[in-house]
């Protein structure tokens, strides 16, 4: 079947869904496979479940008139999904970095949404899936996108970006992430780059943090450059913390103003200048930007604060990496707290450097008092400490609930692997 003809259908059935556990009545079946599971095996569990189409790539599962047979069905999904952005001609923001991607394609689509219909990633949607999935959702009234990319290999960026086509362009940081897949840190620069690349060969625009100095060197030969930042930038910002709360003060003239958040680590300061930079950019008033980015409240286990009993717990367990593990350690020394307690769980895909970071970190703590350290998991077994190891997050909950910490400050972070929201219980 040819894209288009395919196309037709979609547009009559617009609700792809790949996990019948989530499908609803009408939605568009498309059977995916994995190392571990074959979609086309659970396609008459679509039917029963109310899917209205699906899409196979094995004969023996085309089972009615509603079954449309391809040779790939994840293939198929990406051309759809290209044929689909191809209908609109409206700003497709790509976003990608190794820390704080999915926070800064947050603050952006609260600020864009102020103004204008705006469709975004959900949650961290960013790869060979969601990222297709993504551009499926957005709908005709659409007008801005934005596409959050993740990866953690050479030619993956590019990849999606032959998909999703964006105009405009952020990385957000290239940090210590995935560096057994790049192959180091100039790996991560290059395989990120990658979206520079796209942009700098279609003649779009970027929006580029002028503090990242690496940045000037990756994006050079681009033409259209917003640059956001502390100082020499189109938009300007200081930062400041309240209560263990970023502030951020915007000094661009004719934009002054304080932006309170309720994000935690001056580290967030960039997230929060990329959304000032990109909403002014698309003419989002000041005081509209300084409602959204105030209002906004990070969830999903992302530098999280919560108080519980006497406590209080930065909760950051969504995803670790040395860059990250390092800034969330020398914000939470900053905290004004006379009792705290560090737990951190093991970071993944490092490669060969692996131990070598994971001691860094352990070196990292040593250079501070802490009531309490605890390490959970991956190769922090494999270095050498002085602190509390436990295999899991689990274990580390039963030691966490006997100690009866009271008026403590407590900072949980680890890969998404280790699950170390578990200690909470």
């Amino acid at each position: 079947m040819k894209i288009e003809d395919l196309y037709r259908i979609y547009l009559n059935h617009p609700n792809i869904q790949t996990d019948t556990r989530k499908l609803q009545k009408g939605d568009f079946y498309c059977a995916l496979k994995g190392e571990r599971f074959n979609g086309n095996e659970f396609v008459q569990q679509a039917f029963n479940a109310g899917a209205s189409m699906a899409l196979v790539d094995e004969e023996k599962y085309r089972l009615n008139d509603q079954c449309i047979l391809v040779d790939d069905v994840l293939k198929t999904l990406q051309d759809l999904a290209l044929h689909h952005r191809r209908q609109f001609q409206i700003p497709f923001i790509a976003i990608t970095g190794s820390n704080g991607k999915t926070t800064t394609k947050e603050l952006i689509h609260a600020v864009l949404c102020r103004r204008y219909q705006t469709y975004a990633t959900e949650g961290n949607l960013n790869n060979h899936i969601g990222v297709p999935l993504t551009i499926l959702k957005i709908r005709s009234d659409a007008e801005m996108a934005i596409i959050e990319m993740g990866a953690n290999h050479q030619q993956e960026i590019a990849f999606y970006c032959d998909i999703a086509e964006p105009d405009f362009a952020l990385i957000n940081n290239c940090g210590k992430a995935h560096l057994e897949g790049f192959g180091g840190v100039e790996g991560v620069r290059k395989g990120k780059g990658e979206l520079y690349d796209f942009i700098r060969n279609n003649q779009g625009c970027i929006f580029r943090n002028v503090d990242l100095t690496y940045l000037e060197t990756m994006s050079t030969g681009i033409q259209k450059q917003i640059t956001y930042g502390s100082q020499a930038a189109d938009y300007t910002g200081t930062a400041e913390i309240q209560n263990d709360k970023l502030w951020v003060h915007i000094t661009s003239p004719g934009m002054e103003c304080s932006i309170p958040t309720h994000l935690v680590g001056d580290y967030n300061f960039g997230n929060v200048m990329a959304a000032v930079a990109v909403g002014r950019y698309f003419e989002v008033p000041i005081q509209e930007i300084q409602k959204a980015i105030t209002s906004y409240t990070p969830n999903n286990s992302r530098s999280q604060q919560i108080h519980k009993d006497t406590n209080t717990i930065i909760l950051d367990a969504y995803n670790a990496n040395p860059s990250s593990m390092k800034a969330a350690l020398d914000n939470f020394v900053r905290m004004d707290y006379p009792n705290k307690v560090v737990m951190l769980g093991a970071m993944m895909e490092l490669g060969e450097e692996s131990i070598h970071e994971h001691q860094q970190i352990i070196e990292q703590l040593a250079q501070n008092n802490w009531n309490e350290v605890v390490l959970v998991g991956g190769d922090f077994k494999s270095c050498t400490h002085p602190y509390h190891y436990f295999e899991t997050a689990e274990q580390a909950s039963k030691w966490f609930n006997g100690k009866g910490f009271e008026q403590t400050c407590i900072l949980i972070k680890g890969s998404r692997a280790m699950a170390m929201e578990k200690v909470l219980g």
